[in-house]
């Protein structure tokens, strides 16, 4: 074992930059933004090899300067890269109260006219709604808005 780590002890600039490169390809798998600072953490090492340190001491300084990217760091950029949800015309829909056009028959979709576009409706739970009655738009299956009775008051 002695022989081992004696040749990475001896190669520890190429060590770092094998650890830095295989952190990355992890990273980039995963996404998680954790084995990232590791792998900054690494390939800052690369230099401090350089310096003639032990190897015990690298692994320390590695270990405190990972931790320190990770913790200080981590919050920001993830809120940063965060895919954001941007409401679409239909999605602004849901929620929505409106009138019946036409009624909800076991056999037939109702419609609905929301900003000049008429929609197909039906009702959530089956139920036969008629032409006139207010409701509340519960979701969007494909093109037809599942629709509730509006609670009075």
């Amino acid at each position: 074992m002695d022989g081992l780590f004696g040749f990475v002890v001896s190669r520890a600039p190429f060590f770092w930059l094998f650890v830095a490169v295989a952190m990355f390809v992890v990273e980039g798998m995963t996404f998680s933004l954790t084995t990232i600072w590791f792998g900054c953490g690494a390939f800052a090492m690369i230099f401090v090899s350089f310096l003639g340190f032990p190897f015990g001491v690298q692994f320390l300084v590695f270990i405190a300067i990972s931790s320190a990217l990770l913790v200080s760091t981590r919050g920001f950029v993830a809120k940063k890269l965060a895919v954001r949800h941007v409401a679409t015309n239909s999605d602004s829909i849901v929620g929505k109260k409106v009138r019946l056009a036409t009624g909800i028959t076991a056999a037939e979709k109702g419609s609905v006219r929301i900003n000049g576009v008429v929609w197909s409706v039906t009702s959530g739970d089956g139920s036969e709604i008629a032409q006139g009655t207010e409701c509340v738009v519960d979701e969007i299956r494909g093109a037809t808005l599942v629709v509730s009775r509006a609670q009075e008051g």
